[in-house]
């Protein structure tokens, strides 16, 4: 189960000409490498939902993308692109000398990992794609049904506010809190970590490549949709995913038809946050699966 730990060692990586901060725990000859949600959030939350996986003998490499946490910020919009993103990953997979790696990627990060793995496909051992889509118009469709359920009324209101641009009406607020807390995270206390990372969010990458809440996605990846290139990916993947999340198990299911060599777990009680939310199931399917894919 999930709990704070210090990393063992703290890595300052230069990218680009700006500084990128990774963190490692751990020394066993398996690594794990996470690619956290956002975009722009710290990697925090996602960094302690799996340190304790040094408990079962991996190595998990976490780090805070450029413009969040203890890296850079620069206040270049342009940087913030998923081809960047990709070759910052890369910088940082040679620098720390980490071989070949188990890629985890969640939510955002997993659109990073797709992206990844469909141009450095040989640097991978396995891929996990948690709680994320490898088609976003697919993705706006299914964040349409979520919405649905608000209410006609209450679905009017957000498109009024969307179409003005008053994101930030106490009323549009409201709804978009309410959708937080039934497929975002189910828990009535987020973690710490959860919380830590939100309070630290750059909304600048966020909003440039996203949009500027979880259930309106306007952003430069508005159109990305990597469904026709997965066959490609014949290395092993898990696709995880809550039943309730905002990433819907439509969307796992998606990508799953796509790939030749996916397994796909769908966690009760759970929205875009399993680890958390259903521990009890989420980290014995995914040690069940790496323990499976070891060798590579």
């Amino acid at each position: 189960m999930w709990r704070e730990i210090q990393p063992d060692e703290r890595f300052e990586i230069g990218v680009d000409g700006y500084r990128v901060v990774a963190y490692s725990f751990g020394t066993g000859s398996e690594t794990i490498f996470c690619l956290n949600g956002g975009p722009g959030l710290p990697c925090d939350y996602l960094r302690e939902a799996h340190s304790c996986l040094v408990d079962k003998g991996y190595r998990i490499i976490a780090f805070d993308q450029l413009g969040t946490g203890a890296s850079d910020r620069p206040d270049d919009l342009s940087l913030w692109t998923i081809g960047r993103y990709v070759e910052e990953t890369e910088t940082l997979r040679k620098a720390l000398g980490l071989g070949k790696v188990h890629m985890l990627g969640h939510s955002w990060g997993g659109w990073l990992a797709i992206e990844y793995a469909l141009t450095y496909a040989q640097n991978l051992k396995t891929l996990i794609l948690e709680d994320t889509v490898a088609d976003m118009p697919h993705l706006i469709s299914e964040l349409e049904r979520l919405r649905a359920a608000l209410g006609p009324e209450t679905v009017s209101m957000m498109q009024k506010h969307e179409a003005q641009g008053t994101y930030k009406h106490p009323e549009y607020l409201a709804a978009v809190t309410i959708l937080n807390y039934r497929h975002v995270c189910r828990l009535p206390e987020w973690p710490a970590p959860v919380r830590r990372s939100l309070d630290d969010w750059n909304m600048a990458p966020y909003e440039t490549m996203q949009g500027p809440n979880e259930f309106l996605y306007i952003g430069n990846l508005k159109d990305w949709n990597r469904i026709a290139d997965l066959p490609r990916l014949t290395l092993p993947v898990l696709i995880t995913a809550g039943e309730h999340d905002e990433l819907t198990p439509a969307c796992a299911l998606r990508m799953k038809l796509a790939l030749p060599n996916a397994e796909l777990k769908v966690f009760a009680n759970a929205s875009h946050m399993p680890f958390y939310e259903n521990p009890q199931d989420y980290y014995p399917a995914l040690l069940d699966f790496l323990a499976r894919h070891e060798a590579g």
